[in-house]
């Protein structure tokens, strides 16, 4: 062996004997590093359809215009809702046939979000950056749900976002008997209860129900929604996208109840962010597609305990680790109610509660547990 091999197997490798071939697409290395897209223009998602996204920019300015736009790569495992704020890059002149591309979605104020039952560990986001809900129910037909009520109230706390019950068709029923079971919350409630009243909004079902919104109502919401971002929420049939069409002069399909199975039609198939006509800038109205089931997997069962501010004093006599649900040994809820300190409606509220903490039985939220802990593995 020559003298300048022995040199070079005696010596010690380092990175400056590595020699790089280069990249048969060109010599430019690969980099984690994605651009800061610091001329993006933000703009507010106001509706999503088979990955294109709708986006409004220069919002409340001369030079606002509607423009479409399709995710970025990196983005492609982000969900992005009605609501969200988005930086946009490319063609943003949202003339015909043009297309943005959607480079990242802003910090989000405020997330309601739904599984789809309560042992799916999958959370749904509905909407992005909304300041209240509206939950919307009819006096009858079809009949209101207590349940549902509870269970947006819950999404509503849980999401830091204020609710707000809307009555529909109270000229139908009287819906004293269904808001005593909230009248220890601090929940504001707007009924249309006159079917004769002047500027009204007609919403007769299938079965030829009269029923209208009555114009005071619509008057009441639009001083409430005023300057808000709200978000409308309720089964098919109880009258939101009439509502939404009142309050924003849009055109949303609207349908009846089966007359069969007193349950709503859909009439929506997906959220989309409609401005309030005549009010505030920065008012808006999300409508959401009419639901059935409105899953709390998501939530903690202590938060859900917090959303029944009547029931949860009653807790202190509670031993520890008491779950509150039906089959709770010693649990403080049961004197708590028994006392009438939570009111004539307390039975019903603890019975509601109860059953959004499970129905009776904890297997169905330690599945939900089991199943989030083995999806984050």
């Amino acid at each position: 062996m020559t003298e300048a091999g022995n040199r070079r197997g005696s010596r010690a490798w380092d990175e400056s004997d590595v020699r790089i071939r280069p990249n048969k697409k060109g010599s430019r290395p690969r980099t984690k590093n994605r651009p800061a897209y610091e001329d993006a223009v933000t703009g507010r998602i106001v509706t999503v359809d088979r990955g294109r996204y709708t986006a409004v920019v220069d919002e409340d300015t001369p030079d606002e215009r509607l423009i479409v736009a399709a995710r970025a790569r990196e983005l492609r495992r982000s969900a992005v809702v009605a609501g969200d704020l988005v930086a946009l890059v490319g063609d943003l002149s949202g003339g015909p046939d043009s297309l943005a591309r959607l480079v990242r979605v802003e910090e989000r104020r405020t997330v309601l979000r739904r599984s789809a039952d309560d042992t799916d560990p999958v959370e749904r986001v509905v909407v992005a950056n909304a300041d209240q809900l509206v939950i919307v129910v009819a006096a009858a037909n079809p009949e209101p749900r207590t349940g549902f009520i509870d269970r947006a109230l819950v999404a509503a706390y849980d999401a830091g976002i204020r609710p707000l019950l809307c009555v529909t068709k109270a000229d139908l029923v009287d819906p004293a008997p269904l808001l005593a079971n909230y009248e220890h919350l601090d929940l504001r409630v707007v009924i249309s209860r006159t079917a004769a009243d002047t500027g009204g909004i007609e919403a007769t079902s299938d079965d030829g129900a009269s029923a209208r919104l009555s114009g005071g109502a619509i008057s009441t919401l639009r001083e409430e929604l005023d300057g808000q971002v709200s978000v409308l929420l309720g089964h098919s049939g109880v009258g939101k996208s009439t509502l939404v069409n009142a309050l924003t002069g849009s055109t949303r399909a609207t349908g009846g109840v089966n007359a069969v199975t007193g349950r709503g039609r859909h009439t929506s198939s997906s959220a989309v962010a409609l401005k309030a006509a005549g009010s505030a800038p920065g008012t808006w109205i999300i409508d959401t597609p009419g639901i059935r089931s409105f899953g709390l997997a998501h939530v903690d069962p202590d938060r859900i305990l917090q959303a029944f501010p009547d029931l949860e004093p009653g807790t202190v006599d509670c031993e520890r680790g008491c779950l509150h649900d039906s089959n709770a040994v010693n649990c403080g809820l049961d004197g708590w109610v028994a006392s009438g300190a939570a009111g004539e409606s307390g039975p019903v509220r603890l019975a509601s509660l109860r059953r959004l903490l499970g129905a009776g039985s904890t297997d169905s939220r330690q599945a939900a547990q089991e199943a989030k802990e083995l999806g984050s593995q």
